[in-house]
């Protein structure tokens, strides 16, 4: 999820936690467990400094080994300890407990996106990546600010709003899986042959951008109000074992595409002066007309590596200017 939505469900967290007793009747503690929850709940996405050394670096590694199993752990040691350190008599028992919960339910929302995390890690390099709620879902973000509103006017204890929000919000998730369920089940009524169906949400809850890959063929579709639109389609061929190709695979910046996307096309483009592109382009994020997420690497008449990319780009223009800044 976004920074702003982890944000408010760390607060959440906090009012959450009144329900137990122990919290509820020492004067102190619920600001200690706030600050455990509030920072939990943003702690897995301090890998976002990765962006500082390169797009290969973060895109290879973000929500990787701070979302992990041991992470889960690590993560609450870290904060309790940290707590401890200006309030010793704090009951760290408690504070522990409820940084654990901040930071589970972190990993756990963020397994829900399209980008999804590697939560299974050291166990497994897969990418958890369910595709059913939008990395920004209004109803998420601002039902938690009509539970504040309701908690700060004393309309309501804080333990009980939340608690309400929180079931809510598990019907809410149930609502999304079982649309999700009927996108991917009506993409399959359509293409029988489909192998893979690759669905991402949108911030509209009638609207799913969805890719539908069979043994030939690659639609780029959307899926609004329960029925397909077909924007292109690409014949689906595998990345081909020649000279070129396993020369640029070897690039940082493809191989840090490669590790993440797991429905794109690709392309090979002889350029002036003997430079041969590469392209790599990820079909589940088309937007206006344009594949915003790509991987790009030029190389010499002798397979050198000249300039590389991936990233967020919707411009070719944009594109070109990084690539040249790359180069010089």
């Amino acid at each position: 999820m976004d920074t702003g939505t982890h944000v408010v469900m760390g607060v959440a967290l906090g009012g959450l936690a009144t329900l137990q007793p122990a919290i509820a009747n020492d004067p102190l503690l619920p600001t200690s467990v706030m600050i455990a929850t509030i920072i939990g709940s943003q702690a897995p996405d301090f890998d976002t400094i990765l962006k500082l050394r390169n797009n290969a670096v973060y895109i290879r590694n973000h929500r990787g080994v701070t979302h992990s199993i041991p992470a889960l752990f690590i993560w609450p040691v870290l904060i309790t300890s940290g707590i401890l350190l200006f309030t010793p008599e704090t009951n760290w028992a408690i504070i522990l407990l409820w940084s654990f919960i901040a930071v589970f339910l972190h990993v756990f929302v963020d397994i829900f996106n399209a980008y999804g995390t590697q939560a299974l890690k050291p166990f497994s390099n897969k990418w958890i990546a369910l595709g059913i709620i939008n990395i920004f879902d209004p109803f998420i973000f601002f039902s938690h600010l009509a539970a504040f509103a309701i908690w700060g006017l004393g309309l309501a204890r804080p333990g009980p709003t939340i608690l309400v929000l929180y079931l809510l919000l598990v019907v809410y998730y149930l609502w999304r899986i079982s649309e999700k369920k009927r996108v991917v089940a009506h993409a399959k009524t359509l293409h029988p042959d489909a192998s893979h169906v690759f669905v991402s949400p949108t911030i509209r809850w009638n609207q799913w951008h969805v890719v539908i890959r069979t043994p030939d063929i690659m639609y780029v579709t959307e899926s609004r109000n329960h029925e397909f639109e077909y924007f292109e389609q690409y014949s689906f061929d595998p990345i081909p074992d020649i000279p070129v190709i396993n020369a640029a695979r070897k690039d940082p910046n493809l191989s840090a595409f490669l590790s993440f996307s797991p429905s794109y096309r690709w392309e090979i483009e002889d350029k002036e002066g003997g430079m041969t592109e590469v392209r790599f382009i990820d079909l589940r994020y088309r937007s206006k007309g344009h594949y915003p997420f790509v991987a790009i690497v030029q190389l010499d008449q002798d397979l050198n590596v000249l300039s590389s990319y991936t990233g967020w780009v919707f411009s070719e223009e944009t594109l070109q200017k990084k690539l040249n800044v790359i180069t010089e």
